[in-house]
């Protein structure tokens, strides 16, 4: 499946590495991630007591021997995976100063971790929101659904006020089943209505991942001589001396991401703050590695 947006090469490397849930998952095939279901699996996740009508196959008689009680043998069901890559089109993830555009940023990564997940037998699909939810995929199993993704991504033009957050509202309302939903964005909202949306999400049940993109000049702000700032997104213009504002910036920079991060961490997103300059692999390597249960755990 030739596309730009992936690159073989990692996915070689980082194919042998699963995608995992953190949260348990509601599927509609039999899969490798964890199910809020107790079922009959081969893995053995707790003991409960016997009640009348429970299958007798599965009384533990050993625990029988030592209690003189009946216990029934519990297995965790395992189901499979939908993930949602929620991709902000707004016009400031256009911006490319010294690294590649946002918007490009955001679609390598959302198609490298959408062909890994349908390549284990998971759904990926796609929401793409600017001041409105305007394209919507709904996850599929199937490789051939993966182009639809890819060419979608390949043609996103950013315009527009953002709508981040009411997409997320939108979203937590309408999935029904618990997924792994993936925000790709600068985030360039309001922080407060933005933690209020992430609630939903979690309230639903879902597994958040928050890769918030960031131009490095964004945060470097380095500038030598007058600029004229463009709002890309509602196109107000401001012609500073940057130097005159840099501490201001820098306070209201560092406000920000601490906003930022306090949203996410309230509900245990998987956050991670991303310039565009950074390579991809040791990105998603470290992205998926972490997410792997604990030794122990699961």
């Amino acid at each position: 499946m030739p596309t730009q947006l992936l690159d073989h090469d990692l996915l070689v490397r980082l194919g042998a590495i699963p995608v995992e849930a953190r949260l348990p998952m509601l599927g509609n095939v039999a899969g490798k991630h964890r199910s809020p279901h107790r079922g009959s699996s081969v893995e053995f996740a707790e003991y409960r007591k016997y009640v009348p009508g429970d299958d007798t196959r599965r009384l533990d008689w050993k625990a029988y021997a030592r209690s003189d009680r009946y216990y029934i043998k519990e297995f965790e069901a395992d189901t499979n995976l939908r993930a949602y890559f929620v991709v902000d089109n707004s016009g400031s993830m256009a911006f490319a100063e010294k690294g590649m555009a946002k918007i490009e940023y955001a679609s390598r990564i959302a198609a490298n971790l959408a062909y890994l997940l349908v390549n284990q037998g998971d759904a990926a699909g796609l929401s793409v929101c600017r001041d409105t939810l305007h394209i919507e995929i709904p996850p599929r199993r199937r490789p051939a659904h993966l182009q639809l993704i890819n060419h979608t991504l390949q043609d996103l033009k950013p315009q527009g006020e953002t709508g981040l957050v009411e997409a997320l509202h939108h979203i937590a309302e309408k999935i029904g089943q618990r997924a792994v939903v993936v925000i790709l964005s600068d985030l360039f909202c309001d922080t407060a209505a933005l933690e209020d949306a992430l609630q939903h999400l979690r309230y639903r049940k879902h597994d958040i991942c928050m890769f918030h993109l960031m131009d490095p000049q964004e945060i470097a702000f380095q500038f030598d001589k007058p600029h004229r700032f463009v709002d890309m997104e509602d196109n107000t213009v401001l012609i500073v001396e940057p130097n005159l504002i840099a501490d201001e910036y820098q306070e209201a920079l560092r406000e920000f991401l601490t906003n930022v991060k306090s949203a996410c961490h309230n509900v245990h997103a998987d956050y991670q703050l991303v310039t565009t300059d950074s390579p991809l692999e040791p990105l998603l390597r470290d992205f998926l590695l972490n997410r792997l249960p604990k030794k122990g755990k699961r």
